[in-house]
């Protein structure tokens, strides 16, 4: 069923109906990944990628989070930890969120509209991709085993995506 998904989404986007968010892949999906230099500032604390930003959320300590938060994509990418699956608690500046919790999302959702905000490369990249599904087919799709799903990660940027271009 996987193969079947992935060979109707390669189809999608060779037909300009999607993107598949990869840092492998062409413009604009590379700038789309976690892993891209995407600067930004959450919370009085600088990112250099939304994956150093994700990561950190994985450590309680806010110092190690701020260090975290300064690593490049696949550098933070490689500071990561899973001692959080075991209660499913994520961190934030000192406040603990549940992983499947609403406060989670926020957070995640807010997190992505500071990069909007902020980043214009990344903000040109996404309102490229106006009227086209975004897909991350190398992505998790077990919300316990990983702390933004691939449908999390999409449905955050579409939600931006329209609503800026919405507000036009």
């Amino acid at each position: 069923m996987r193969i079947l998904r992935t060979l109707y989404i390669k189809w999608l986007c060779l037909t300009g109906q999607a993107i598949d968010i990869w840092s492998k892949h062409k413009y604009p999906s590379n700038v789309l990944s976690n892993l891209y230099n995407n600067e930004f500032d959450m919370d009085g604390i600088h990112c250099q990628s939304m994956e150093g930003f994700l990561q950190s959320l994985k450590v309680k300590d806010s110092d190690v989070q701020i260090h975290i938060c300064s690593l490049l994509g696949k550098e933070a990418k490689n500071n990561s930890t899973v001692e959080w699956k075991e209660n499913q608690t994520l961190f934030w500046k000192g406040q603990n969120y549940k992983r499947e919790s609403s406060d989670f999302r926020a957070l995640i959702l807010r997190a992505y509209s500071y990069m909007f905000t902020q980043n214009e490369t990344f903000r040109n990249a996404l309102l490229s991709t106006k009227g086209e599904k975004l897909y991350h087919t190398k992505g998790n799709q077990n919300p316990q085993d990983t702390i933004l799903t691939e449908e999390e990660f999409c449905d955050a940027l579409t939600v931006l995506r329209d609503k800026k271009l919405m507000k036009g």
